[in-house]
């Protein structure tokens, strides 16, 4: 979040979505109120560091790593904030003072903090007593996400267990302290809110987001005869497909099925962010997979799809749209369609904080493609990234390490496969891929950008040719 929008958000001051928090040296523990109080309700953010009048006293630059570091802790502890939400707050600078804004998106769950459940009416937190008001509370949420739809006749075996040993790996991949490590396989599926209660029908059980994250195929398709993913490549034969698959296993599997996907039919591009190596094809790709797993509409028969063509791909699936428009950086609201599958996701490392896919997506895109993305929000939501395969940010970019050989600029990739033919003209493709920890299709790329500067050529047979590489 930007200095700008801080300040925006200071002209309205406090309202029942925006909270204020000072900071003596310490946590207030009211904003723990808060942030139970914006689960249940509308969501919110929580900025600490500014007066309830909007000042902006901030926090001394010396307590905000410990700070955070704090906030995480607390925020992960199940018998402190109960079901644990994943959040994540990020430090902002504003007028050479330091922020911490928390944004909290409205949760499926009812959550308490310890023990105690918080509404948020106004911009008051009130704490919620009368068990009439608390059942009023889940029918609400029931409502409004279907992905809380109790299933009682659900059991464990109708489940793939075999799948949580690695869900929890990941989730410690992502957070090395992550609560799920030590937890048998029944609290996880507590913790990650995939049991739950219908006060209606007076039925405790899993939840459809329990069948869509961790059911078995049949239990699935028995649930929700119309979900699939159809993931088709039209670059050549544009008519039918040159590549399809459909997807209908649960939404774990289903990702890494597409992603592999992706990885056959995309270009293998990286940018230098700073000091870390981004590999823009999976970046990309991640944010397109995992929006239109997360945010959909389940029961719509509205088939989702994921389409490659030689000059864009794009994503579209069903939705509850709650806008009706073009999305842009400056007026997109993030807003969760399934806050538990997200959540899980978000656990697992999959997904990021919720909006940040839009900016990623943006910020990458750009540097991909060398266009912006197009994000429709309509009851069919689309993503749509520009392609172009010969574009590439190398030549543009202040980040790219650039040399010459024999006269011909060229980047660190082109000089390392350069070194490779020249020590081994007889190499295959593959073996150079392997050594540079590439694809295969960016080896092809980088040799193809090197044969139309002149500087190599392949003399003979495919397999049993050498490599020629200019010398002057």
């Amino acid at each position: 979040m930007s200095s700008a929008k801080l300040r925006n958000s200071l002209k309205f001051g406090k309202t029942m979505t925006v909270e204020y928090s000072n900071f003596d040296n310490e946590l207030n523990p009211s904003i723990f109120e808060t942030i139970c109080a914006f689960l249940n309700r509308n969501g919110g953010d929580i900025y600490l560091g500014i007066d309830d009048d909007g000042t902006v006293s901030g926090i001394p630059e010396e307590l905000v790593d410990d700070t955070m570091k704090q906030l995480n802790k607390l925020l992960n502890t199940t018998d402190f904030l109960s079901p644990s939400f994943d959040l994540s707050p990020e430090v902002i600078e504003y007028e050479e003072k330091k922020v911490i804004r928390i944004f909290i998106a409205p949760s499926a769950d009812i959550h308490s903090y310890k023990n105690a459940i918080y509404d948020r009416i106004g911009h008051a937190n009130i704490r919620i007593t009368a068990p009439s008001q608390i059942a009023a509370f889940y029918i609400r949420k029931q409502k409004i996400y279907t992905e809380k739809r109790i299933y009682p006749y659900v059991q464990l075996e109708h489940l793939r267990l075999d799948l949580l040993p690695r869900i929890k790996q990941m989730a410690v991949n992502y957070n090395k302290d992550h609560p799920w490590k030590n937890m048998t396989d029944i609290e996880l599926l507590h913790n990650a809110g995939l049991i739950g209660e219908d006060l209606e029908i007076g039925k405790k059980g899993f939840n459809f987001a329990a069948i869509m994250l961790l059911g078995k195929d049949e239990i699935i398709r028995s649930v929700s005869s119309v979900y699939r993913t159809d993931a088709i490549v039209r670059k050549v034969n544009i008519d039918r497909y040159d590549d399809r698959i459909i997807v209908q296993t649960n939404l774990v599997e289903s990702y890494e099925q597409l992603m592999q996907f992706a990885e056959k039919h995309l270009w293998d591009k990286f940018f230098l962010d700073g000091d870390v190596r981004i590999n823009l094809r999976n970046v990309i790709a991640r944010e397109l997979l995992v929006n239109t797993l997360i945010h959909r509409d389940f029961f719509s028969d509205y088939i989702a799809k994921f389409i490659i063509e030689k000059e864009r791909m794009f994503i579209e699936n069903a939705n509850h749209t709650i806008n009706n428009t073009v999305i842009s950086l400056e007026n997109f609201q993030p807003t969760p369609k399934n806050p538990i599958i997200a959540s899980f996701f978000r656990n697992i490392g999959l997904a990021d904080e919720l909006g940040s896919g839009v900016r990623n997506l943006y910020h990458y895109s750009r540097r991909y493609s060398g266009k912006d993305p197009e994000l429709i929000d309509g009851d069919v939501f689309r993503i749509i990234i520009p392609l172009n395969e010969e574009y590439s940010l190398e030549s543009k970019s202040q980040n790219s390490k650039e040399v010459f050989f024999c006269g011909v600029c060229c980047s660190s990739d082109e000089i390392a496969v350069i070194n490779i033919l020249q020590h081994n003209p007889s190499v295959l493709q593959q073996e150079i891929a392997d050594t540079l920890g590439k694809s295969i299709r960016t080896i092809q790329m980088i040799i193809t950008k090197l044969k139309n500067k002149g500087l190599v050529e392949h003399e003979g047979s495919r397999k049993k040719g050498k490599w020629a590489v200019k010398t002057e």
